[in-house]
């Protein structure tokens, strides 16, 4: 009989490349990435379930995501990691990551340090609502985001 402290987990391989250890395929493994290597992944309040933003991860930014327990995505206009508030401080701290039915989409629910997740010092990046054929702002502007980024 094999006891539970001889199971490694699925999630165990340290390998960013992804592969099998041990016989176990890795979870990165699982995911549908796309041809340039990257999964869509939705930020979610974890608090009230609205949603915050979208992004793209490649593997090493879901896996550092998965380690650290903060928001890390691959900014593809940077062309590299980007710690999710490593600018203004708004970082996002996972408190669970979900898959999709179909292995293409992450899910991430996280609590939202300061409260705004979009650039233009929103609470959310989907402030804007389609109203008689045209988009309408109906989101507030919690904090000027030239205080937040020191521009201007």
């Amino acid at each position: 009989m094999v006891g539970f402290a001889s199971l490694t987990p699925p999630y165990a391989s340290s390998c960013v490349g992804g592969g099998e250890r041990d016989g176990i395929v890795d979870w990165l493994d699982e995911i549908k990435w796309t041809e340039d290597g990257l999964v869509p992944v939705i930020a979610q309040d974890a608090g009230d379930g609205r949603v915050l933003m979208f992004a793209w991860m490649n593997r090493e930014a879901l896996k550092l995501t998965a380690e650290q327990g903060h928001a890390v995505y691959w900014s593809r206009s940077r062309g590299r990691l980007w710690h999710k508030g490593e600018a203004s401080g708004h970082r996002q701290i996972v408190k669970e990551i979900r898959l999709d039915c179909d292995n293409d989409v992450i899910i991430l629910q996280v609590e939202q340090k300061g409260g705004i997740a979009c650039h233009t010092g929103r609470r959310s990046c989907f402030f804007q609502r389609l109203e008689d054929g045209r988009w309408v702002t109906v989101e507030p502007v919690i904090r000027n985001p030239d205080e937040i980024y020191g521009k201007g």
